[in-house]
């Protein structure tokens, strides 16, 4: 079976890669709303029996203290999601400003946007109108 995976899988498979992405795709349920809304995690390192890891979080300027107080709290969550103890101690990183996933882009027909300036300098028609209507069903949709 092992010999069917392919070599790059199966360094992540050891390396606990699996639960790394488990704790990610679970973090707002293992950790609450209020502790998932200021910090989310970077990494995790484990040993090679992978027990007793050392959980990275990426923690909002301001927020280190809540964190902090509630390490107990979300290292006993994540050992129970995974029936043993697999991660044994939190290390805070800090960053200085909120990620935002929703940027707003305005694809506007305005002669003065930057989108409307690159879109003139396309010489073929066909994909200029693609564009276009790509653009216009973009603006709709907002």
């Amino acid at each position: 079976m092992s010999k069917t995976l392919p070599n790059g899988l199966k360094t992540i498979l050891k390396k606990g890669g699996y639960n790394y992405a488990s704790i990610i795709n679970n973090w707002s349920d293992l950790v609450g709303k209020q502790i998932s809304d200021i910090c989310y995690p970077k990494s995790i390192k484990t040993g090679k029996e992978l027990k007793d890891g050392i959980l990275h979080l990426n923690v909002f300027h301001g927020d280190q203290l809540l964190i902090e107080y509630n390490k107990s709290k979300i290292i006993d969550r994540i050992n129970v999601f995974f029936g043993y103890k697999f991660v044994k101690d939190i290390k805070i990183f800090l960053i200085k400003e909120k990620i935002d996933p929703k940027k707003n882009i305005n694809f506007t027909n305005n002669k003065n946007s930057k989108y409307q300036k690159k879109l003139e300098k396309i010489q073929n028609p066909e994909l200029k109108k693609k564009i276009n209507n790509l653009i216009n069903a973009f603006n709709n949709k907002k």
